[in-house]
């Protein structure tokens, strides 16, 4: 018992030390205040299901960050999912006109959700939290040589994407 109240004492205090960083993160991922707060809540929410999920991981803000960003791209690729099934059952809706700054992050998010979990993690920490190898590697928990090799498979899976959307007609 005295474990347990130990280990909701740690978490209590890194939700109030750390979960606006996760917020942040989750709303700079999502786009969407709503899902950002469920996010911060499962993310904390986990910890107590699964405290060992910190054993020798490091520092709790790399933990927190890279489960963040496990968890939003998950979300992102569930609400990819969701919105097929709904275009191919419900008759489909007419698109807004977005403007060119919503639609990037919209064909960014759609290019997430379709990329390896790794692919995707790399991608979110170098181009858009504009990370180095190192840095990278400490929170994804991998070697620096690994980090560049994911980023050569991320090139090369954006540039075999991109070359298929220009040959179609």
């Amino acid at each position: 018992m005295g474990d347990r109240v130990a280990l909701m004492s740690l978490i209590e205090a890194a939700y109030r030390q750390h979960g606006h960083l996760v917020l942040r993160r989750a709303r700079r991922l999502l786009g969407n205040e709503q899902e950002a707060r469920e996010i911060l809540q499962d993310v904390f929410a986990s910890l107590l299901g699964e405290p060992g999920q910190l054993d020798g991981k490091g520092a709790m803000v790399g933990w927190l960050y890279g489960a963040t960003t496990h968890a939003c791209l998950n979300r992102i690729r569930d609400s990819k999912n969701r919105l097929r099934l709904l275009d191919t059952h419900v008759a489909p809706m007419q698109r807004e006109s977005v403007s060119p700054s919503a639609e990037h992050a919209l064909l960014t998010r759609e290019l997430l959700a379709q990329l390896p979990i790794d692919l995707a993690q790399v991608a979110v920490h170098y181009y858009s939290d504009e990370m180095t190898h190192e840095e990278i590697a400490r929170v994804m928990g991998c070697s620096r040589r690994h980090v560049g090799n994911l980023l050569e498979r991320l090139k090369a899976t954006i540039s075999d994407r991109m070359r298929e959307g220009s040959s179609s007609p």
